[in-house]
C-alpha cells in the first residue's frame, strides 16, 4: 500500500516590489522642467512690487486698490497648495500640474493685457491658482525623482528657485519696467510657460502609487479652509493699512479664519476622507520642520520687505539700485545650496538647521546696526551671511521635512509645508511693517525729548539751519520756522534707523529662539525611499493610525 505524501506547504507570498519611478530616467530634464515652473511661481510674488507705481498710473488706482495686484496671487497661492494632493487624485498629477502651467502662462498674457484693476485682479488670482500647484507639486516629483542619496541635492536645487527667486524678482522687476514697461514682468513668462508644457507633455509622469479617486469631496472642509486661509490672509495683508484690531473690517477678518481653521481641523479629524490629511503632523520631524520653515519664511520675507525700504526711503537708493543691493544673498544662497545637499548625508540635518540658524541670527544682529551713513559694504556683508544661513537651513530643512513621509503622501506634506511657509512669510511682512510703524513713532518722541532750546548741538543746527536760508532770500520768521521742520525731519530719519535696527534685532531674537525645535529632526530611517505598495497606500489613506503617519 502506497504511503501518502505529506501535504506541501504553501510558499510564503511575494510582496510585490516597488515599482520605479519612470521619470528616473530622466531625472535631468525632469529637474529643469519642475524648476522653470517653479521659478516662474516664485518670482511673480515679487517682481511685481516694483512696477506698482507704474501700474497705479495706468489703472488711476490708488495704493491701497493697486495693492490686491500682490494680495490676489498670494491669497490664491494659499488657498490652493494644502488641496494640491486632493486635485491630483482627483484628476491625475500630471495633468493637474499640466493644466497649471497652462494656467499660470495664459494668465500671465492677460495680466499684461489688462488695461482696468478689476480684471487684472481677476487674473491675478488665476495665476496664483497655477503658481501654487506649480510649487506644491514640483517639490514632490523632485524627491521621487531622485535616488535617496542624492535627494539632499534635489532639495537644494529646489531651494534655489524658491528662495533665490523672490530676492532677483525686484531686481529683474526694476529693469523691466524702466527699460521696456510693466506688462513686460508678464509677457516674459509667456514663452517660458510654453516651453514648460512642452517638456511636462514629455517627461512628467504619474507615480505608480498614485489612486485615481473618483468619489465624494469633502466640500464643507474645502469651504472652511478655503474661509479661515483666505480670511487670515486678508488680515495679515490689510491689518497695518485699517490699525489693525482698531477696524471693524480687520476684527472680523481675524474672527472669521480663526472660526473656520478651528471647523476645519475638527471635521478633518473626523471624517473618513479628509480634503487634507493632517495626520501628516503626528510625525515630529515633518512638524517641527514645517515650524522652523514658518521661521523661515518670516525672515525670509520680512527682510525682502524691510531692507530695500531702507534703502529707497533713507539713503536715496532708485528701485533697480536696491535690487541690486539683494544680490550678495541670492548668489550666497545660489552657492550655498548644493554644497549644503552635498554634506547633508555626512552631517544630518540638525548640524546644518542648526548652523544656518545661528549664521541667520548673527547676520540680523550686523544688520541690527545701521546708520545714515551706512554703505556699500555695510549691508553687503549681513546679506552675504543671510544668504548662508537661509541655504544651510532651506536645504537642510526641505530633506529632512519630508525624509520620513511616506510617497503616497508625499504631495499631501509638501502642500502644508508651502502654505505654512507663504502664511508666515505673511506674517513676517505684516509683522514687521507694524513694528517698523510703531517703533519709528515711540523713537521719534525719545529722541525729540532731548531736543531742547538749552541742547547746544540743537542751537547750533537751528542757527545753521536759519542763517542758511536767509543767505538764499527767505526772511528771518519763514527762515526760523523752515529750520524747526528741518530739525524735525533729522529727528524723524534718526528715529527710523532705530525702528529698523530695532526690527532687525527682533528677527535674530527669532532665529536664536526656535534652536530647541533643531533636536526634534530625524534622520532619514534605514529605507529612505519610504515606498508603499498600492494596498498599503489605500490603507495609509483609510486608517491615520497605520504604520509611516504616527
Amino acid at each position: 500500500m502506497a504511503t501518502a505524501s505529506p501535504p506541501r506547504l504553501a510558499s510564503p507570498p511575494i510582496p510585490p516590489s516597488p515599482q520605479p519611478n519612470p521619470d528616473t530616467a530622466h531625472k535631468w530634464i525632469v529637474t529643469l522642467t519642475v524648476l522653470t515652473g517653479t521659478i516662474m511661481a516664485v518670482l511673480d510674488s515679487s517682481i511685481v512690487n516694483v512696477a506698482l507705481p507704474s501700474m497705479t498710473g495706468t489703472f488711476g488706482a490708488s495704493v491701497e486698490e493697486i495693492a490686491w495686484v500682490v494680495t490676489g496671487y498670494i491669497l490664491a497661492q494659499v488657498i490652493v497648495m494644502p488641496i494640491t494632493a486632493l486635485l491630483s487624485e482627483r484628476f491625475g498629477r500630471r495633468n493637474f500640474y499640466m493644466f497649471s502651467v497652462a494656467l499660470f502662462t495664459g494668465a500671465s498674457m492677460l495680466c499684461g493685457l489688462s488695461r482696468t484693476l478689476p480684471v487684472m485682479i481677476v487674473f491675478r488670482v488665476f495665476q496664483g491658482f497655477g503658481g501654487g500647484v506649480i510649487m506644491t507639486v514640483s517639490q514632490a516629483i523632485l524627491r521621487e525623482t531622485f535616488p535617496p542619496a542624492e535627494q539632499a541635492m534635489a532639495m537644494g536645487l529646489y531651494g534655489m528657485g524658491v528662495v533665490v527667486a523672490p530676492a532677483v524678482g525686484p531686481t529683474l522687476g526694476g529693469w523691466l519696467t524702466d527699460n521696456w514697461s510693466w506688462p513686460w514682468i508678464f509677457f516674459v513668462n509667456v514663452p517660458i510657460g510654453i516651453l514648460n508644457v512642452l517638456l511636462v507633455t514629455r517627461f512628467i509622469h504619474d507615480p505608480p502609487y498614485l489612486i485615481r479617486r473618483k468619489g465624494s469631496i469633502d466640500w464643507l472642509g474645502l469651504a472652511l479652509l478655503a474661509g479661515g486661509l483666505g480670511a487670515l490672509q486678508l488680515a495679515l495683508e490689510q491689518g497695518e493699512r485699517h490699525d489693525w484690531f482698531q477696524s471693524g473690517y480687520v476684527t472680523v477678518l481675524a474672527a472669521s479664519a480663526t472660526a473656520g481653521l478651528i471647523l476645519f481641523v475638527l471635521r478633518e479629524l473626523r471624517i473618513e476622507r479628509p480634503a487634507v490629511n493632517l495626520s501628516v503632523l503626528r510625525d515630529r520631524s515633518f512638524t517641527s520642520a514645517t515650524a522652523i520653515g514658518g521661521i523661515l519664511g518670516m525672515g525670509l520675507y520680512g527682510s525682502l520687505f524691510l531692507l530695500p525700504l531702507f534703502l529707497q526711503s533713507l539713503l536715496g537708493y532708485s528701485a533697480m539700485i536696491s535690487g541690486v543691493a539683494l544680490v550678495p544673498r541670492s548668489l550666497a544662497m545660489a552657492v550655498i545650496m548644493p554644497v549644503g545637499g552635498r554634506i547633508y548625508n555626512r552631517v544630518g540635518p540638525k548640524a546644518l538647521v542648526g548652523a544656518g540658524l545661528a549664521v541667520s541670527a548673527w547676520s540680523f544682529i550686523e544688520l541690527s546696526q545701521l546708520t545714515i551713513d551706512t554703505g556699500f559694504w555695510d549691508i553687503f556683508w549681513p546679506q552675504l551671511w543671510q544668504g548662508v544661513g537661509f541655504g544651510l537651513i532651506f536645504v537642510a530643512l526641505t530633506t529632512a521635512a519630508l525624509a520620513t513621509i511616506p510617497r503616497v503622501q508625499m504631495t499631501q506634506a509638501a502642500g502644508l509645508y508651502n502654505v505654512v511657509r507663504q502664511v508666515f512669510g505673511s506674517v513676517g511682512i505684516a509683522v514687521s511693517a507694524t513694528l517698523l510703524t510703531r517703533s519709528i513713532s515711540v523713537h521719534h518722541a525719545l529722541l525729540g525729548e532731548h531736543v531742547t532750546a538749552y541742547d547746544p548741538a540743537t542751537r547750533a543746527f537751528l542757527q545753521r539751519a536759519t542763517a542758511g536760508l536767509m543767505q538764499r532770500g527767505v526772511d528771518a520768521a519763514t527762515a526760523t520756522r523752515q529750520a524747526l521742520r528741518l530739525l524735525d525731519a533729522q529727528l524723524l530719519r534718526q528715529a527710523a534707523v532705530l525702528a529698523y535696527n530695532h526690527v532687525f534685532a527682533l528677527v535674530s531674537v527669532l532665529f536664536v529662539v526656535s534652536l530647541p525645535l533643531v533636536l526634534l529632526l530625524r534622520t532619514p530611517p534605514a529605507d529612505p525611499t519610504m515606498e508603499i505598495t498600492v494596498e498599503q497606500a489605500t490603507t495609509a489613506r483609510r486608517s491615520p493610525s497605520s504604520p509611516g503617519l504616527s
